[in-house]
């Protein structure tokens, strides 16, 4: 806007409008995240470390912890091999239906997870079809540790190809075709070319599958049964505490995902690809 005097710009509306920009964005954060988690941490630690150690340390909650690591570690891993997978096929070939596949594998994305639990039980329950071969031939997919790695493998499932691809994309092939040019083969192409160029977005998508798969609750609350110290993740535990009144583990295993979590942001602010600033 021009100023009274026809020859400067005056910048007041604009930075007006910037702090109450930022005024507001505070104040949502503040209501939203900023008071629920202090409150959250602030009844943990009311009386001391002691309490949220012993909380975290008895039988139950070691379970619950042993659990949520053996499923996030299957589901990273299945889903760091498909992602890396995945994305080569997605950038580097030309094929029918791409498009369809790369809306499949974004499909997670808008499905809630309680409706994921409850297709799983519906293609992997004792009296369907398909489970019902694998009950017969002694695996137990529902209301057991593999339904859980499916439902977790599920609703994070594209979260490496979304940091590798644009990746792959920036970097081209030119690398890769002169590699194969001097005989390397399709390993060593890999290897020593692509997997060097899309390390930190495939870190960094890895990273972000695992805070996914350690804060997973809805699917797998449907397809574990609930069953405390056979399928009960730390989500689950803090449920299950919370709803029988004992308030310190519930409070104790709630500020352990956050500082996980915590722990996690501070990971993907390093791993983040450049020129990626959200």
């Amino acid at each position: 806007m021009a100023s009274g005097g026809g020859t400067g710009v005056s910048t007041s509306e604009p930075t007006a409008a910037k702090y109450w920009l930022r005024t507001l964005a505070l104040v949502y954060l503040l209501f939203l995240l900023v008071l629920p988690v202090g409150l959250i941490a602030w009844r943990t630690f009311g009386g001391g470390i002691g309490p949220f150690v012993t909380a975290l340390t008895s039988p139950e909650a070691v379970h619950a912890f042993r659990v949520t690591v053996v499923v996030a570690a299957w589901a990273v891993g299945a889903n760091t091999a498909f992602g890396v997978g995945a994305s080569l096929l997605l950038v580097r070939h030309q094929f029918p239906c791409k498009r369809l596949l790369a809306a499949l594998i974004e499909l997670p994305m808008a499905v809630s997870p309680v409706v994921v639990g409850l297709a799983l039980t519906q293609v992997y329950g004792r009296f369907t079809p398909i489970g019902g071969w694998l009950e017969s031939r002694g695996i137990q997919v529902i209301f057991s540790i593999p339904g859980m790695v499916l439902a977790t493998v599920f609703v994070s499932l594209p979260l490496v190809v979304s940091a590798v691809v644009p990746v792959l994309e920036e970097l081209g092939d030119e690398q890769e075709q002169a590699a194969r040019t001097l005989g390397a083969g399709s390993w060593q192409t890999f290897s020593r070319i692509t997997l060097p160029g899309i390390r930190w977005a495939l870190a960094y998508g890895v990273v972000l599958c695992l805070a996914r798969a350690l804060g997973e609750y809805g699917a797998v609350a449907v397809v574990s049964g609930r069953l405390v110290g056979q399928t009960q993740t730390l989500t689950l535990f803090v449920e299950e505490r919370f709803q029988n009144f004992d308030q310190p583990a519930a409070f104790a295993a709630a500020t352990a995902l956050a500082l996980l979590a915590i722990v996690t942001l501070l990971v993907t602010k390093l791993l983040r690809p450049k020129g990626v600033n959200r």
